[in-house]
């Protein structure tokens, strides 16, 4: 696959992702029966996906998937204790771990042009989402820390898999999720709204966008694969404003003009430099 094609999959990804703040505050269940539900229907979609022959896994797979469980519980416990914007903000820190540890890691330099971007694309989220953002809700904003680590980590140790198959994190991650859970599945309300929407989550918003994380992640650096993806929290509100004709504050669009410019400025400069 060309370095191009894996970048375009990781923006369709970053899309597919921002489906899950808003879904999952729509369903009237605990935070971790969503998660681990989620990540059970996510898991179908991944063994037809690998058809895995075999469950003898490394210790990089196994680093994976505990990193992927604390991510995918964290976001959805976050998400239920503030607001999407803390979530989203607090959790697109990871580009910050993986630019320190990708080097001692992976061998994968982060170079000035990384860090100018990471700067700008922070600074663009916090305009992004200053109109909802707050600080008193501290767990969780705690939650959402979490969250970034869990999603930094997974992305070096699926990096590490590059010559492998680095999708055996996110299926053994989500089992873990499942199982994880189980406890908290009995006395749920059961609608017809809330299945729909869990169903999304976990087959498409989760299942399908790693399937194509997986593949896009083999082609790109650590950097790259949580980087482009940061299309994310701003599709969300500009599919609203394009469907639902829900207003964009001027805030949020300097900050996803600055998202955007640190993105694609990143992009076009990082060979040049």
């Amino acid at each position: 696959m060309k370095r191009t094609s894996a970048i375009a999959l990781l923006i369709l990804t970053g899309i597919i992702w921002s489906i899950g703040g808003f879904m999952i505050k729509l369903i009237p269940w605990s935070a971790l029966a969503i998660a681990g539900i989620r990540s059970g229907l996510s898991s179908i979609v991944i063994i037809a996906y690998s058809k895995p022959k075999r469950f003898h896994f490394n210790k990089y797979v196994w680093l994976g998937a505990l990193c992927y469980a604390l991510m995918v519980i964290s976001f959805v416990i976050g998400n239920k204790l503030t607001s999407a914007g803390n979530v989203i903000l607090i959790q697109y820190a990871a580009p910050v771990y993986v630019a320190f540890f990708g080097m001692s890691f992976l061998g994968e330099h982060a170079r000035k042009i990384d860090w100018v971007a990471i700067i700008i694309i922070l600074i663009g989220l916090a305009c992004f989402f200053i109109d909802e953002l707050s600080f008193n809700e501290l767990w969780g904003n705690i939650f959402a820390l979490f969250s970034g680590i869990g999603f930094a980590g997974l992305t070096l140790f699926m990096r590490k898999q590059k010559n492998g198959n680095p999708v055996d994190s996110v299926l053994l991650g989500n089992l873990l999720t499942f199982f994880l859970c189980t406890p908290f599945y009995w006395n749920l309300t059961h609608t017809f709204n809330s299945w729909i929407y869990i169903s999304i989550l976990g087959f498409f918003q989760l299942g399908i966008a790693y399937v194509f994380y997986s593949i896009a992640i083999k082609h790109v650096s650590a950097l790259d694969a949580i980087i482009y993806p940061v299309i994310e929290p701003i599709s969300n509100p500009l599919l609203a404003f394009v469907f639902l004709d829900e207003k964009i504050s001027m805030n949020a669009i300097i900050g996803g003009l600055l998202v955007v410019i640190g993105v694609v400025g990143r992009g076009i400069l990082k060979d040049d430099l």
